[in-house]
């Protein structure tokens, strides 16, 4: 896979990269300060309404932990799709990249709140 020579001269891509890249480290920094400030080892990890007073299905560390790590993956995809498409289109590129940041954001939403509740 060669990178295009245009790619880390965009100036919109590399602030995309950066946005991406510092949203992934802080989701994955606050997931771990966390889980790593309570004691408790139970967590709440889904909410389901269908279910009625049994909504809430309670897991590990491992299920939260795997929020951090969703959005350090969710980084790795998105850089590597953004790469190999951006000699076909840029403004796919960027795209990929833009939905990146909204993807990130909401893992950051969803983990917050199943912390709290917790």
């Amino acid at each position: 896979m060669t990178t295009p020579r245009t790619y880390f001269r965009d100036h919109f891509v590399l602030l995309l990269l950066t946005v991406n890249i510092f949203l992934a480290v802080f989701t994955a920094v606050f997931v771990f300060l966390k889980i790593s400030s309570s004691q408790n080892s139970s967590y709440i990890v889904q909410y389901r309404s269908s279910l009625g007073v049994n909504a809430f299905s309670t897991g590990g560390i491992s299920d939260m932990i795997a929020f951090g790590v969703f959005a350090l993956l969710i980084v790795g995809i998105n850089v590597v799709l953004s790469i190999r498409t951006y000699s076909i289109n840029r403004n796919l590129a960027v795209g990929i990249l833009s939905l990146g940041i909204l993807l990130t954001i909401l893992d950051v939403i969803v983990s917050n709140s199943l912390l709290v509740l917790h």
